[in-house]
């Protein structure tokens, strides 16, 4: 199963202050969000985080949480994604934007919601985070970030079902 989430944030305290996150300190906010990670993502599914993974400035760090946290993980890098989280070895992939086919469905992934993107006439299908579920919905365009997505990863289907 392939599963996309975003501005996980973990061990960034402004969450909780900005996006209100429901706990009272980080330890708190890291373990949900770990628990709830690895409750729906099994060891052989495949994860893209589109970015804003954690705060961290130490790769070590990085390499100790993605180890914590099941599935193949591809990384569309965020605009709160230091070089220590983007350069762990735990990425199956890094890149600033990702063109992926599920089926006969193009998906354009990126941190940033757009206004436009590729094929989109051809109904392909925009997943972004960075708005932390603040956007107006615009058709075929889908906020994966945690704060719109009951805290957990999603699918497409999930996604797309009305």
């Amino acid at each position: 199963m392939i599963y996309f989430t975003s501005d996980t944030h973990f061990g960034d305290a402004r969450v909780l202050r900005i996006d209100r996150r429901p706990f009272a300190n980080m330890v708190e906010h890291d373990a949900a969000l770990i628990k709830t990670w690895n409750d729906t993502i099994g060891p052989d599914d495949e994860v893209w985080h589109l970015g804003d993974v954690m705060s961290s400035r130490s790769t070590e760090d990085a390499e100790l949480l993605l180890s914590r946290l099941n599935g193949r993980k591809h990384l569309v890098i965020g605009n709160n994604d230091p070089v220590p989280v983007t350069q762990a070895a735990a990425w199956a992939s890094v890149q600033h934007y990702a063109e992926i086919r599920l089926g006969d469905q193009l998906l354009v992934l990126c941190h940033y919601a757009f206004r436009t993107w590729n094929q989109m006439s051809k109904k392909s299908v925009n997943l972004h985070g960075h708005s932390h579920g603040r956007l107006k919905p615009v058709p075929r365009q889908f906020d994966v970030g945690v704060d719109a997505r009951q805290l957990r990863p999603v699918t497409l289907e999930e996604l797309t079902q009305p």
